[in-house]
């Protein structure tokens, strides 16, 4: 009989030791992209918490797979990371990076215009998570591609300067609350700051490929320098479409003689300041919705910008 109490007492230790090796572990701040997605990582860890404590406490493991089976994925998942192909990465400015993933086939990612996707890297065994948004068409047959500035100090940079053509990065998504929808607006005008670009990139294509879109766009592009401009080509294709303008705002250059002659009469030197914002706003040709993507202390100003400038709130989408 104690031989039997023992064994049993054993067994009920082991599970409850096996319970405890399943338990979800808590993301750590890194893990977080901090860009509002939803689901983010801690909605997971909840969602996943919630159902290891149902299946303990019913003593059933099967519950823990939820209804939906992650085991071979075949779509992009907002829950899930995929594993995708570097097919080939061009360096397009001493810290920023243009970079092509392999899509399976001539597949689709499945993004609208303007959603992002979150990349995962790990260095020196953390996790981090950061949100990017594809520059390439969402109708771009198998591929997609991104622009990745990296920092001195910032983790992910580390392992973007890392990758080499051939290697895995791991996404999911898509995310986002903005979906463009053609001749939604009069005319979108799109203020964006380096990498910032990037979202505008895709609605803007959209719209010049698509004879019944009738969008006008203004499109305002705030950098360093002239040479720190992203993606020049094909800024300067798009601004020869009927509907579309381009300007450039240069915060350290001060000489129009020494750009293009082709940039001289749409670019400011200085900074996107409350005048120029009034202006742009008062030059648009028709009631404008704007969209604004940059740094966070850009954002700031935008909103206050175009606030003071007679938009509302619900005139502009903030990235």
């Amino acid at each position: 009989m104690q031989a039997s109490l023992r064994m049993g007492n054993n067994e009920e230790e082991d599970t409850e030791e096996t319970w405890l090796q399943l338990r979800p572990v808590e993301p750590s701040p890194s893990q977080c992209c901090g860009s509002g997605c939803s689901p983010c990582v801690f909605d997971l860890y909840h969602r996943d918490l919630a159902r290891w404590e149902a299946a303990r406490a019913r003593n059933d493991k099967s519950l823990l797979s939820g209804k939906q089976s992650q085991s071979c994925p075949s779509k992009l998942s907002p829950e899930t990371f995929l594993a995708f192909r570097i097919s080939a990465m061009d360096k397009l400015t001493k810290d920023t990076y243009h970079v092509r993933f392999a899509l399976p086939g001539n597949s689709l990612l499945g993004l609208h215009p303007g959603q992002h996707l979150v990349l995962r890297g790990i260095v020196d065994d953390l996790e981090i998570q950061r949100a990017y948004t594809p520059i390439s068409p969402a109708n771009a047959e198998g591929y997609f591609e991104v622009l990745i500035k990296c920092y001195q100090t910032g983790l992910m940079s580390r392992c973007v300067k890392s990758w080499r053509v051939g290697d895995i990065a791991f996404w999911r998504g898509p995310f986002g609350s903005f979906c463009y929808k053609p001749n939604k607006y009069g005319e979108l005008l799109m203020l964006a700051a380096g990498t910032g670009l990037a979202p505008m990139v895709p609605i803007l294509k959209s719209i010049t490929d698509s004879a019944d879109d009738e969008t006008f766009v203004t499109l305002v592009c705030c950098f360093k320098t002239f040479e720190g401009i992203y993606l020049k080509t094909f800024l300067q294709e798009q601004a020869r479409f009927w509907n579309v303008r381009t300007f450039f705002v240069l915060s350290q250059e001060t000489s129009p003689e020494q750009l293009p002659w082709s940039y001289r009469e749409k670019t400011h030197f200085g900074r996107l300041d409350q005048d120029l914002i009034e202006e742009l706003v008062g030059c648009c040709r028709r009631k404008p919705f704007a969209l604004v993507c940059g740094s966070p202390k850009f954002t700031e100003d935008m909103a206050k910008y175009l606030l003071c400038a007679g938009l509302t709130k619900n005139s502009y989408f903030l990235f």
